[in-house]
C-alpha cells in the first residue's frame, strides 16, 4: 500500500470492496475501442481472477485510476513472452492457464487507466510502479506490457516500427507514454502489430466514429493507431492495432 498526496494504491486483493467501483473512473477511450471481441469476453474478469495481480488508486473515498495484470505460461511450445499478437494473445493465455492450473512464468500489464480529473499528475507512472511491485510479491522478476502509444494515433499511416525510434533531445521518446514506461526502468523490446483486432460491419464503425465509410481503402479514425481498412464490396471494416512492448525487470519478493 501507498499513500502519497492523498492518493492511495492498494492491491484489488487487499482492498476487495473496491473491485465494483473500479469503472467509477472517467476514462476517454474511442468508442470502437470498446469492441474486441476478446476483451469483451474476458478483460472484465481479470480483476476478480487475478486481484493479486490488479491495483486501484483511491482520493477522498473515490476510484481515481486502476491497474490490471496477469500471469501466464510463456514457456508452452509456440508462445513467447512478447507475442506478435499482444495484449489480445495474453489475455487469452493467462485465463486458459488459469482454469488449466498452469504455473505462471511471467505476467503482462493489459491497461492503466487514470480518470480524466487527475491527468497530469504523474499518477500514471506511480500506478505502472506499483503493478510492477505487485508483480514482484508474486515471485516475478519481469513484467511485460503490450503498450498502447497515447500519441501514435498523431501519425497513423507510420510504421509503429519507424514511431518508436523518434527521440527527443534527451534521449527518451517522443511518446508522453513510452517514456513514463522508459522513465520507470522499462526497455522498449519491440513491436506487437496486431495486437488488437476489431471488426464491424461498415455501419458499425459508422455508429463508431461518426464516419461515412462508403469509399474501399484505409480510413483514419480519430484516436485509431493505425488506419481502419475498410471494404465496401463485402461491408466490412477492420482495424489491426499495434502495440509496443515494453519490458520491466522487477526484484521478485518471495
Amino acid at each position: 500500500m501507498t499513500d502519497i498526496d492523498g492518493i492511495t494504491i492498494t492491491t484489488c486483493a487487499e482492498r476487495p470492496e473496491l473491485i465494483p467501483r473500479v469503472y467509477e473512473i472517467n476514462d476517454e477511450w474511442p468508442a470502437f475501442m470498446l469492441h474486441d471481441p476478446v476483451g469483451n469476453a474476458l478483460f472484465h474478469r481479470v480483476i476478480e481472477e487475478f486481484p493479486w495481480y490488479c491495483v486501484v488508486a483511491t482520493a477522498a473515498g473515490r476510484v481515481v485510476a486502476r491497474g490490471r495484470s496477469a500471469p501466464f505460461d510463456a514457456g508452452r511450445p509456440g508462445r513467447t513472452e512478447t507475442p506478435d499478437q499482444g495484449w489480445d494473445r495474453v489475455l487469452v493465455w493467462a485465463f486458459a492457464d488459469h482454469r488449466r492450473g498452469r504455473p505462471a512464468t511471467a505476467v503482462s500489464a493489459l491497461d492503466i487507466t487514470v480518470d480524466a480529473g487527475h491527468l497530469g499528475r504523474g499518477l500514471s507512472r506511480r500506478m505502472l510502479v506499483a503493478l510492477a511491485a505487485a508483480a514482484g510479491r508474486q515471485g516475478h522478476d519481469v513484467l511485460v506490457a503490450p503498450t498502447r502509444p497515447t500519441a501514435k494515433h498523431q501519425q497513423p499511416r507510420l510504421s509503429t516500427a519507424e514511431y518508436v525510434l523518434q527521440r527527443r533531445d534527451d534521449g527518451l521518446p517522443t511518446d508522453p507514454w513510452l517514456r513514463v514506461h522508459v522513465r520507470a526502468g522499462g526497455t522498449i523490446e519491440g513491436v506487437a502489430p496486431a495486437s488488437r483486432t476489431i471488426s464491424g460491419s461498415l455501419e458499425d464503425w459508422r455508429r463508431w466514429t461518426g464516419l461515412p465509410f462508403d469509399r474501399d481503402g484505409d480510413v483514419e479514425v480519430p484516436g485509431a493507431l493505425a488506419p481502419v481498412h475498410c471494404d465496401t464490396t463485402h461491408d466490412h471494416a477492420v482495424y489491426v492495432e499495434p502495440n509496443v512492448w515494453v519490458r520491466h525487470r522487477l526484484r521478485p519478493h518471495l
